[in-house]
């Protein structure tokens, strides 16, 4: 049986540029659905389920969506990896991208090998969690965290911040983001308190994981569940 090759859905509206990236995509060995304009994305998303989606943020669409726009309306119904494409180089442009979905972001102009291997490196991510079915394994009905046959004792918003990132690993989110989840009163909270909770949450998660960090820190945007190896 002819294993089934990964597809990448590739959105880019240079064509000159597309032509390259779909080249060495191919070589290694993916298969490779080009849409130079963002009209047609949301339903090649839904058909043809792709493995992983390189969006370029300026892309051409007809609703007037950037690809921002388009990541969000992807991220309300499909985890699919998705990997922001822009000139834009600012940190907050970045840190954009991340808050509406992305798991990975690319500046303009890169080489096409490190767009392949970056390419690989989130398949690999999304292929062992699949293949693993997480670690920690969330009872939503007992409102608890399970790992092996330890529970985690966390307070609610704990469990929440936990839960947020556990159903998408890899995914950086923001203080903002993890805010909008763990508190349901619509107070006023400064983004430092998610750190204290951060912390007290990894205290707890030593207590059955010990020596191995899976809320990890990215600098300068927030944190992000990362499985153990």
């Amino acid at each position: 049986m002819t294993e089934r090759k990964s597809v990448v859905l590739l959105v880019e509206d240079e064509e000159m540029i597309a032509q390259v990236q779909q080249a060495y995509l191919q070589n290694a060995g993916y298969t490779v659905l080009w849409r130079d304009c963002g009209d047609a994305v949301i339903d090649v998303v839904k058909e043809y389920n792709p493995d992983i989606v390189l969006l370029d943020i300026m892309i051409p669409d007809a609703q007037n969506r950037d690809g921002i726009a388009l990541c969000s309306e992807i991220r309300a119904f499909s985890d699919v990896p998705i990997m922001m494409i822009s000139a834009k180089v600012e940190e907050f442009d970045r840190l954009v991208g991340f808050e509406h979905g992305a798991d990975d972001y690319m500046c303009k102009p890169f080489s096409p090998k490190e767009m392949v291997m970056r390419v690989q490196a989130l398949l690999r991510r999304r292929q062992k969690h699949h293949a693993d079915g997480g670690v920690f394994v969330y009872d939503e009905a007992a409102q608890i965290i399970r790992y092996g046959e330890s529970k985690i004792d966390l307070t609610p918003t704990e469990l929440r911040l936990f839960v947020t990132m556990l159903e998408q690993p890899e995914r950086v989110f923001s203080r903002d983001q993890l805010i909008s989840n763990a508190y349901h009163d619509n107070l006023d909270v400064f983004d430092r308190a998610i750190d204290s909770h951060i912390k007290n949450l990894r205290k707890k998660i030593a207590l059955v994981l010990p020596e191995i960090d899976v809320v990890q820190s990215v600098y300068g945007l927030g944190y992000r569940y990362s499985p153990p190896a």
